[in-house]
């Protein structure tokens, strides 16, 4: 059954969306925004001390409402967590009633407008980007809690710099990035930083910047939407250009909001020169920076104390859970002393939105918004014959996976039907994204398909042999723990070896191959096939991958810098859907098949 454009798809041609983003990120350098707070509440009493608190969230991927969309349920964990901008609202309200409202700051450090149907819809099926388009659920939300200032993230560019430059409009607050520069200039394209005056009786204002720092891996993940558009050097230096700036502005206090992990590490290895999760360095190299709001990581650290190296003085990072699950509270005790405030101290604790109920205003702000796109997720695209799960799809080739790799074959073979590559085997990867996605038996709904594939990520068409085939699978084998025959496998404990997570392990599909877990990583993979033969290495294959991998996401061998055939900017997720609707039935006997197997000494572990 066709369904209806515009509740579906709006499909945007690359070569339109690339001219039509070079005005976007053409535009003046903007100023950083600077406005003036309220009085301090009782600071007439004592005006040689003030206390400021500043609030933040990271990475809500358009949570808005305690709710899966997924499940078409309220969101539930085992941990009882709760979600949604609705309940940081409330803390938030909270806060503020203790505090005096006049005495904190609110912030978040980037990934907003990407991570749930809710923020998929006004994307791509009822565009904000359109002529009189609706105004973004995120900037409404935020709007109407007060948000003072959101570094951007890596998953605000995933819908491409013109939506996401309606979206800055549409908001309130500005979009800080010392580090997204114009490629041209080499100039911030976006607010650097954010300054607030408090105003405290009897004493001098007590002056607050907010320096906005975005990931360095923006120039990978999002390369189709940026490249020779924006560049995106690294977090340390451009902290170390800006702080100063800021102290000699008048700052006393320096708040650094970071779409950047504290751990140091990277996922794209040395592709880039700088690194993905940099926030505890900038807070170690850079000197005059109290705390770091750190974002990206999707870990939750209460509190982090980090020595800077030049002037031993301590910064304290805080990371709140992402999805709105915590909101982070940094309480700064200040001193008037030798005429300028001076931070005596910093303290940063968590904040649960498990122990608050929804604030009815966003709920009753964005109702409507939350019905259509309940109701969009809730069409019936078609019928499956079977149950079909990813529970053992980490461990075991699932046929649910086979599906996705199936649908990227047949595009990518369409696509390259009619060219010189036409006659060359098509093979695609796909990554056990979710642990829980499920398409029942009979009805298949948009929001099961979803579920199945929660990024919004595009395919890429490479050009790859069958040896680096062979060196990918080995990289991608590294994911298992390494456990001897004989050895009770417990499931629980096979897989994510040095931490990897699950999206970056790949099938590939059309080759047979097992996996060796007793060996070393490295040498895992044995009888290499296709079409039951050895593989050669030396034959060419097109290779259907996701824009993430394509780009050098996961760091895998070879793929980054592989020839690519073809690209487009449909998600792989409406793909999915499309192919579903134009089956009508969806029978495992179209798409499974079982190429891998885990073994230990030619033995199956299953």
């Amino acid at each position: 059954m066709p369904l209806n454009r515009r509740k579906f798809l709006k499909k945007s041609a690359v070569t339109g969306a690339g001219v039509a983003l070079t005005g976007a990120v053409a535009a003046p350098v903007a100023q950083a925004a600077e406005v003036k707070g309220g009085a301090a509440k009782g600071a007439g009493k004592r005006p040689k001390r003030y206390s400021l608190t500043v609030m933040g969230t990271t990475d809500l991927h358009g949570h808005v409402f305690n709710w899966d969309y997924f499940k078409d349920a309220e969101y539930s964990d085992k941990a009882g967590n709760a979600q949604g901008l609705a309940r940081i609202s409330t803390l938030v309200n909270q806060v503020r009633e203790e505090k005096g409202r006049c005495n904190t700051l609110l912030l978040d450090a980037g990934d907003t407008i990407q991570g749930t149907p809710l923020t998929y819809y006004y994307a791509k099926v009822d565009p904000i980007t359109a002529k009189g388009g609706p105004v973004h659920p995120m900037a409404q939300a935020m709007n109407a809690i007060g948000y003072d200032a959101v570094a951007l993230g890596n998953h605000e560019f995933n819908y491409g710099i013109e939506t996401l430059r309606k979206f800055e409009s549409q908001c309130r607050f500005p979009l800080l990035g010392a580090n997204a520069l114009d490629a041209k200039t080499l100039k911030p394209a976006f607010p650097p930083y954010f300054i607030k005056k408090f105003h405290v009786p009897g004493a001098p204002p007590v002056k607050v910047a907010v320096l906005g720092l975005t990931n360095p891996g923006i120039a990978i993940w999002d390369k189709a939407y940026v490249q020779g558009k924006l560049t995106f050097p690294g977090l340390e230096e451009q902290a170390a250009k800006w702080v100063p700036k800021l102290r000699s502005m008048g700052a006393d206090v320096v708040v650094v909001s970071a779409h950047s992990g504290s751990s140091g590490t990277s996922s794209y290895g040395d592709q880039l020169p700088y690194i993905e999760n940099s926030a505890a360095l900038v807070a170690q190299q850079v000197p005059g920076i109290d705390a770091i709001l750190v974002g990206h990581a999707h870990v939750e650290i209460p509190e982090l104390k980090v020595t800077n190296a030049k002037t031993g003085k301590t910064v304290v990072l805080s990371e709140p859970l992402c999805y709105a699950e915590r909101l982070s509270l940094f309480d700064f005790e200040l001193v008037f002393e030798k005429g300028k405030w001076e931070v005596e101290s910093v303290a940063a604790s968590l904040r649960n939105t498990n122990a608050v109920a929804d604030d009815p205003r966003i709920t009753k702000l964005l109702s409507d918004e939350h019905a259509t796109v309940v109701k969009y997720v809730n069409q019936v695209v078609g019928t499956a014959t079977e149950t079909l799960t990813t529970v053992e799809a980490r461990y075991k080739d699932a046929p649910i996976i086979d599906l996705i790799t199936k649908v990227q074959e047949d595009v990518v073979r369409a696509a390259l039907a009619g060219t010189q590559y036409a006659s060359l085997p098509v093979l695609a990867q796909a990554s056990p994204f979710s642990r829980t996605s499920e398409i029942p038996a009979g009805k298949v709904t948009i929001r099961d398909l979803s579920s199945l594939y929660v990024y919004d990520n595009t395919l890429v068409a490479k050009l790859l042999t069958g040896a680096q085939l062979r060196a990918y699978l080995e990289y991608s084998a590294e994911y298992f723990v390494q456990t001897a025959a004989g050895v009770v496998v417990d499931p629980e404990k096979l897989t994510n070896a040095n931490n990897r997570p699950d999206y970056n392990y790949d099938y590939v599909s059309g080759l047979g191959y097992e996996i060796d877990v007793a060996q070393v990583a490295g040498s895992r993979i044995k009888n290499l096939t296709y079409n039951g033969a050895a593989l050669d290495d030396a034959q060419q294959f097109v290779f259907a991958v996701n824009n993430y991998r394509a780009n050098g996401g996961g760091a895998f061998p070879h793929v980054a810098s592989a020839t690519e055939l073809w690209s487009e900017s449909t998600e792989i997720r409406t793909r999915i859907a499309e192919w579903v609707t134009a089956k009508g039935v969806l029978d495992p006997k179209d798409f499974a098949s079982v190429d891998w197997k885990l073994t230990r000494d030619g033995t199956p572990v299953f």
